[in-house]
């Protein structure tokens, strides 16, 4: 392998869930803008809806459409109660995805997700899909102590006793890349249709795939024996 695409080896993989390993983009952004049209939103002011995949929602409210914090904070609380009637049809699992974690754990890897979903929203939504049987630890947000993506990531590895030199991050967004490099870990960006084109690439991916299928074919390749052994 090319020595700087060495850090697939690690024994750890961290995923992103919303866009990464969950298609949850048409039920966010169908609940986003009935949420934002309550407000008095046009379709035409709201512009880009895309840009509420990745933040908070509190932050994506507020940051994105100009709404102070509490106004944000009343959106996403009307926001959560409308998602709560989604059903699991509505955020399948991402083409590739199942197929990519049993692959990792076929090789001895260890999985985790760190999300900037609340916790107890991503735990429901990844047993629904069959992606919380599939992994070892899942970190969300969740009051009082985790408010990021870096927090989220901190407290899976803390919870797999793993330290970021032994895990890669996985996402669909440029706060996944951040996230990680917050704690010096490799990110490989994935784009599976909320990225612009060149997102990732510009936040410092380590490595940028056109799927997961391209990220599968890599780790396929690899010789499971180092990752299995290296966590003892």
């Amino acid at each position: 392998m090319h020595s700087d695409l060495a850090f697939l080896d690690r024994p750890v993989a961290v995923f992103d869930f919303d866009g990464t390993l969950c298609n949850t983009a048409p039920v966010i952004l169908h609940t986003a803008e009935t949420v934002l049209g309550e407000l008095g939103f046009t379709r035409e002011r709201m512009g880009d809806l895309t840009r509420l995949i990745g933040p908070p929602l509190v932050d994506g409210f507020r940051d994105c459409f100009g709404l102070s914090q509490e106004d944000a904070e009343r959106a996403t609380a009307r926001y959560r109660y409308l998602f709560d009637f989604a059903a699991p049809d509505d955020y399948p699992p991402i083409p590739g995805a199942l197929e990519l974690l049993d692959v990792l754990r076929g090789q001895g890897r260890r999985i985790a997700v760190a999300t900037s979903r609340r916790e107890e929203s991503a735990v429901k939504l990844g047993r629904e899909t069959g992606i919380l049987e599939r992994v070892d630890a899942l970190a969300g947000l969740k009051e009082p102590e985790r408010h990021t993506k870096a927090e989220s990531i901190a407290a899976v590895l803390d919870m797999l006793g793993a330290c970021p030199g032994e895990a890669f991050m996985v996402g669909d967004r440029y706060h996944d890349v951040e996230g990680a490099a917050e704690l010096g870990m490799p990110c490989v960006g994935v784009y599976t249709g909320a990225a612009k084109p060149g997102e990732l690439e510009g936040a410092g991916a380590s490595l940028v795939c056109a799927g997961l299928g391209e990220l599968l074919e890599r780790i396929q390749h690899l010789d499971p024996s180092p990752s299995s052994s290296a966590m003892g």
